[in-house]
């Protein structure tokens, strides 16, 4: 299947947005330890989470996105247009990381909880507050909640090259992109944050899962599709998964962790996430394999309105994470405040879904009052030059 064919079959595939909504929502409980609604997200289940759903998307989009551009109307129109939104996510990354650092100094002096500075990583306000804010202007920054769309800002920065070597030569690019990461776990490549420390997610290794995603968005994934349907995938598929539950409780569980031999526990725990461990990203593959038989494409519950919440949040999954990180900040500071009761964890999470939902709903409507000026004006040309 050549990348032109792939990317008709793929258009508009609302799993897509399905899933990036249910990624964020998960992103969000990750984002409040204390909460116990958290422990059905991916993380607590396998080796692999939310995080590696959220860049296999973006990554997947990017290239549904951007390649018909690319293809059409050339490698520097294409290229600049790909610029264009790691802008717009550069600029949502820097409000965000100013609205955010103040907003946690605010809390710990408002409310006498200078801890809370320590946990979310922007000690370095106190001690150099003017160079804490240049290097997160060179995305530097270690403040917590905010490596992800720091690294989504990278990765789209870089993916011109990626794109255009993808349509001219889909197996080389994939292949570059695996030598990378071997090499950046080999040679410990990583990139560095102030005033100590590396990327939360290495970007050297991270980038995979993204080229992967814009492969497979290109049709490289459609010669394995018949060979995987084997039942004998399927039986080592469950195996696996349930081998990766037992170790990702053993982690959370050291009692239970302490009874598995020491070459075992120390293969797989502690989970490497920062260099995605390669089990991770089997993880992932296997978890996405399954969840595309499981909801083809066609499937009319996709139209069900319980889905919605989450399609329209996958829709608009800028600013849906964006409003996430704000509320995982405030959850957080309400559980540790407050009760922190069963039901307390559970009405902090529900509110956050349905805030994320509204947050949405009133982009996605914004975007279309704006689409229906502008074709107005356009009508309006019209008839005066008619």
């Amino acid at each position: 299947m050549n990348a032109t064919t792939a990317l008709v079959r793929h258009a508009r595939d609302t799993r897509l947005y399905l899933f990036l909504g249910l990624a964020n929502w998960f992103i969000f409980l990750d984002h409040m330890p204390n909460d116990m609604v958290g422990w059905m997200t991916p993380r607590h289940l396998g080796f692999s989470g939310a995080a590696e759903m959220f860049v296999f998307i973006i990554g997947y989009n990017a290239a549904l996105a951007y390649a018909p551009i690319m293809l059409e109307r050339g490698a520097i129109v294409g290229a600049t247009r790909v610029l264009k939104r790691a802008w717009q996510l550069y600029a949502a990354f820097i409000v965000l990381f100013a609205i955010y650092v103040v907003s946690i100094g605010d809390v710990a002096t408002r409310y006498a909880a200078p801890d809370i500075i320590y946990e979310f990583n922007v000690t370095g306000l106190l001690e150099a507050p003017v160079r804490t804010i240049a290097h997160g202007l060179l995305l530097q920054s270690k403040a917590l909640n905010l490596d992800l769309l720091q690294l989504s800002v990278l990765l789209m920065a870089y993916f011109p090259a990626a794109l255009w070597l993808l349509l001219r030569a889909p197996t080389l690019a994939l292949a570059g992109s695996f030598a990378l990461y071997l090499a950046a776990r080999q040679f410990d490549w990583t990139l560095s944050t102030f005033p100590d420390g590396s990327w939360y997610f290495n970007p050297f290794c991270w980038q995979l899962l993204f080229v992967l995603g814009a492969w497979c968005a290109l049709g490289g994934v459609s010669r394995f599709r018949a060979r995987l349907r084997a039942p004998v995938w399927a039986y080592l598929g469950v195996a696996y998964l349930l081998f990766a539950c037992a170790m990702s409780i053993a982690g959370r569980y050291p009692a239970f962790g302490d009874m598995l031999p020491i070459w075992l526990h120390d293969a797989f725990i502690p989970n490497d996430r920062a260099n995605l461990a390669p089990y991770r990203i089997l993880h992932f593959t296997v978890v996405a394999l399954f969840a595309t038989r499981l909801i083809p494409k066609t499937w009319r519950g996709l139209d069900w309105p319980v889905f919605k919440p989450l399609i329209v949040c996958g829709e608009q999954a800028l600013p849906v994470f964006c409003a996430g990180v704000f509320l995982s900040l405030a959850g957080h500071f309400v559980l540790v405040t407050g009760s922190g009761s069963p039901l307390a964890q559970i009405l902090v999470s529900v509110a956050g879904f349905a805030i994320m939902t509204l947050v949405a709903s009133y982009v996605a409507w914004s975007k279309r009052q704006d689409g229906h000026a502008i074709a107005q004006i356009g009508r309006g040309a019209s008839l005066r030059t008619g």
